[in-house]
């Protein structure tokens, strides 16, 4: 891919729940690249249909195309409707925040939430970035992605996101393959303070993970009890939505998850 068209498709990243629509001027600032390219790469995106510009306020926000892919996409891969029921369960059975990503270039893309109905939860958003090696959905994703993904997100930059974040390739290596002996990440304020999260992966028709599903809830409510179940959740709901989008586990795998299972607390899994 160009560079041209890669930061093009870039500024639609800044586009989320919390923001469906936004000016030239904070494109431009956010995507560090000059108003007047990026008002020319909104004009070719506008022309397509991935983008449109309201008449009243000037402001950008999502177009029609992007519908439309969307509705292509689930076609062939019914990821929504396979989804949501398995984060509600997810959310039920833990108490606390369900969510679920995709990979989307060089991040994971949020694509399904439900929060839990606790005062004092974990919150995302649709749309919401979250970055590879900081995250535990990004860590269950690398360590039964492809190769080529891990080495480039190993490769950096590794930006701390907190004062948690693993930074040291090395370190972060070793994290994944925890992940790989057990089936599933875990990580502890690495992307913000007070969050915990664990997540499992799911897998494609070739059975590379293409995305993991994941609880996230405020540290100092973690404990051994809940992790026990939050880990045999997350790693059971997985394992539903990669049977229910068509996709297989990899050689393994299945096992993997088996001695997991069965070294958790009585009454986890």
């Amino acid at each position: 891919m160009s560079s041209t068209v890669a930061k093009a498709l870039t500024l639609l990243d800044h586009f989320s729940e919390n923001e469906p629509e936004l000016g030239l001027s904070d494109l431009a600032r956010r995507s560090g690249i000059d108003k007047a390219t990026v008002h020319r790469m909104l004009s070719v995106m506008a022309d397509a249909g991935l983008v449109e510009q309201r008449h009243d306020t000037k402001l950008y926000r999502l177009g029609a195309g992007i519908l439309r892919l969307a509705r292509i996409r689930e076609k062939a891969f019914p990821f929504a409707t396979v989804l949501q029921p398995e984060l509600d369960l997810l959310a039920q059975e833990t108490g606390e925040t369900a969510h679920a990503s995709l990979i989307s270039g060089r991040a994971l893309a949020t694509v399904g939430i439900c929060e839990s109905s606790k005062a004092n939860r974990v919150s995302l958003v649709v749309g919401e970035v979250l970055p590879f090696h900081a995250t535990a959905s990004g860590i269950a994703t690398l360590a039964f992605g492809t190769e080529e993904l891990s080495a480039r997100v190993l490769a950096g930059p590794l930006d701390g996101k907190t004062s948690f974040t693993l930074t040291d390739p090395g370190r972060l290596n070793a994290l994944i393959e925890t992940a790989r002996q057990t089936g599933f990440g875990e990580t502890d304020q690495t992307n913000e303070i007070d969050v915990y999260g664990i997540a499992a992966p799911y897998f494609d028709k070739t059975g590379l993970a293409c995305g993991a599903v994941a609880v996230a809830t405020p540290s100092h409510r973690m404990t051994e009890a809940l992790r026990g179940k939050i880990v045999g959740a997350v790693l059971r709901a997985a394992q539903v939505i990669t049977s229910g989008t068509g996709g297989k586990q990899p050689a393994g795998y299945p096992e993997t998850v088996r001695k997991t299972l069965s070294s958790l607390p009585e009454g986890s899994a």
